[in-house]
């Protein structure tokens, strides 16, 4: 009897840590807006390429499971901030779905940040993608750009991460 009150104790922790009255902060708030002009010496970047699955086929193309999918874009150098100038959500087809900047944004150094796609949010399909493009005045330890998806619906879950590549580089030669 001990060991099952025990039980019940936990699990009553454990849903009560995995439900929350409130949202989460917006991330994109808590961003550094930053103003790119003439003055600003850009000397390294890039424009990486990040898989989005917004759900996944389960035992049939006629059968699914919808994701919530997390962009997590993690700036990895010890000292120097990175300025995300874009964060661009695209269906299966190539077609803009989302803008997620309204201007570029810096992280600090060691900083992260996330971009949140819903489970509900069909918009982008199951080949949907993400392009981030960041650039920085000094040189940096390349940034970690990735994506997590997942699904926990009543005893079973998925989970797993989508690497972001990169598609282009920019570095200053001067």
């Amino acid at each position: 009897m001990k060991q099952f009150l025990c039980s019940c104790v936990v699990l009553v922790i454990l849903l009560t840590a995995c439900t929350t009255s409130e949202p989460p902060a917006d991330p994109i708030a808590d961003l550094k807006p930053i103003t790119l002009d003439s003055t600003v010496k850009i000397v390294a970047g890039q424009t990486v390429y990040v898989p989005i699955y917004s759900h996944i086929y389960t035992w049939e193309r006629s059968r699914t499971m919808d994701l919530t999918a997390t962009l997590s874009v993690r700036n990895t150098d010890l000292a120097n901030p990175i300025i995300l100038t874009a964060v661009n959500y695209y269906d299966s087809n190539g077609k803009l779905v989302r803008n997620y900047l309204e201007q570029p944004a810096e992280i600090s150094p060691m900083a992260s940040t996330s971009f949140v796609v819903d489970q509900a949010d069909a918009s982008g399909g199951s080949g949907a993608a993400f392009i981030v493009e960041w650039v920085t005045e000094k040189q940096v330890s390349t940034p970690v750009i990735e994506a997590v998806m997942i699904n926990a619906a009543g005893n079973q879950g998925v989970s797993f991460v989508s690497p972001g590549r990169v598609i282009k580089s920019q570095v200053d030669n001067n």
